[in-house]
């Protein structure tokens, strides 16, 4: 397990070398700049890294993938345009391992499976539906998923994505009956009170861009009850 090297203006940097650096988001964090104005993770990242080596001018940073800004976990950002682009076709390839934790609220009809859906997007909602049967604009989404523990009132799956769809592991657990707390937008009851939702991006593996060789990176989910229950 990777050691978290700091949490200065609480950004909790769990690996960093001289091409890349990586962070637990924490979840109401966006990872770019969007319509809220609100200040992403990118640029706070970009202000520690300015900081840290007292560089003069504007800080190189790539956005390699986003997480959703209610989810918590690993987002990776490349800190050189060497590396960016190798990164970039990594996860495009699918030659990035991603594996979630969940909390749901309802037990999955199976205590391991490999779900296969047709996702549509609909871009005025910023949802996704899932679809057994492909239709028109659908695209193929794939994960498979482990139920892990259980919880008092819910449970904890382990998720492999497959496919990085856009809510992919919101919208197909909520198609098979077990929406993750606190998403209301795809079927729990309520919200959490800080708006996030259970979801969070607990390990990567990667080659690493220019060096070659296996990074695994793991992140310690929010320090919050349920989650806290979920490690004991």
């Amino acid at each position: 397990m990777e050691k978290i090297i700091s949490d200065k203006n609480n950004l909790q940097v769990l690996f960093e070398d001289n091409h890349i650096i990586v962070v637990n988001k924490r979840p109401g964090d966006i990872v770019q700049g969007d319509k809220t104005g609100d200040k992403p993770l990118s640029e706070v990242v970009k202000s520690y890294l300015k900081e840290k080596y007292n560089k003069p001018g504007n800080v190189y940073l790539g956005v390699v993938h986003r997480l959703d800004r209610p989810t918590s976990g690993i987002v990776l950002f490349a800190k050189t345009s060497k590396a960016l682009p190798r990164l970039n076709k990594l996860f495009q390839e699918k030659a990035a391992q991603k594996t979630y934790w969940a909390i749901v609220k309802n037990s999955p009809p199976k205590k391991s499976d490999t779900l296969v859906h047709f996702l549509k997007r609909n871009p005025k909602q910023n949802k996704s539906y899932a679809h057994i049967k492909e239709v028109p604009e659908s695209k193929k989404a794939i994960l498979e998923y482990r139920l892990l523990k259980k919880l008092d009132n819910y449970f904890l799956l382990e998720v492999d994505l497959h496919t990085g769809r856009h809510h992919q592991i919101r919208s197909q657990l909520s198609a098979i009956g077990s929406p993750i707390k606190g998403d209301l937008k795809y079927g729990f009851d309520r919200s959490n009170k800080d708006a996030s939702i259970h979801l969070h991006a607990k390990e990567l593996k990667f080659i690493h861009p220019v060096k070659k060789e296996e990074i695994q990176i793991i992140a310690p989910p929010p320090d919050e009850v349920l989650w806290n229950n979920c490690i004991d």
